[in-house]
């Protein structure tokens, strides 16, 4: 299956390593405080929008019959279309594939190219993903980064992620699923090293009270990036590094 079909409130099974039972526990706790913020993710935006969004990439407005629920919505979308159209970035790295992948191929193609490396834990849902772009005719590195035991103070799980390029000017990052840790997802700060001056992240769900722990660490942690929080159903963080 790829976010073309429709898809339950959670994200798809996870067969990492196993989890200490004390993160468990903080999983299901904080689970507890975020459903508003999950309950949110089953709306995936207004349809105008999203036909307005397909009509600005030049694709057909059944590109994209499905989102919301785990899947990007179309105000992360069009979040991401505007920095590429800003950026014109010549590397984009994304950490969860998608309906985002599909929207992020086609608006470097609409923007003067670029190279989109792609990763994703599930290798059939990076296969049908790969396969979808090819209906459309776009292309992008997609790549099966499965998860595995990396303790760290966000989680104990982490992409196993290889031939990253090493200068990144864009980072879009919507995975992992916050079931695995509400925190994991603070853990793509090791990438930062490799955003270039002026290159940009950007946080899906950063609204969620996880989400919020996160940008509250990195702005401590990385003060040569300014970050903000736009609203929005699900909320995007932006992370701008300084020249």
């Amino acid at each position: 299956m790829t976010s073309r079909e429709k898809t339950g409130l959670l994200s798809l099974d996870d067969s990492g390593p196993a989890r200490p039972l004390a993160e468990k526990a903080l999983t299901i706790a904080w689970g507890a405080i975020q459903w508003p913020w999950l309950l949110r993710s089953l709306w995936g935006g207004k349809l105008a929008d999203k036909h307005a969004l397909l009509d600005r990439l030049g694709l057909p407005h059944d590109a994209l019959p499905n989102l919301g629920s785990w899947k990007a919505d179309t105000w992360f979308l069009w979040r991401i279309v505007e920095a590429i159209e800003r950026l014109r970035p010549q590397q984009v790295v994304e950490l969860g594939c998608g309906a985002s992948t599909l929207v992020i191929a086609k608006a470097l193609e609409e923007n003067g190219g670029g190279h989109l490396s792609s990763y994703d834990q599930h290798a059939g849902f990076v296969e049908a993903t790969s396969q979808w772009l090819a209906t459309h005719r776009l292309g992008a590195d997609l790549r099966h980064a499965p998860l595995v035991a990396d303790p760290s103070d966000w989680s104990h799980t982490w992409y196993a992620l290889h031939s990253l390029p090493r200068e990144i000017d864009l980072l879009v990052i919507d995975g992992p699923p916050w079931a695995l840790n509400p925190f994991i997802r603070g853990r793509a700060e090791t990438l930062f090293d490799r955003i270039v001056p002026g290159g940009m992240v950007l946080l899906d769900d950063a609204a969620r009270p996880g989400e919020r722990v996160v940008a509250s660490r990195w702005k401590r942690d990385w003060p040569d990036f300014d970050f903000t929080l736009l609203p929005g159903a699900k909320g995007t963080l932006i992370g701008t590094r300084r020249r």
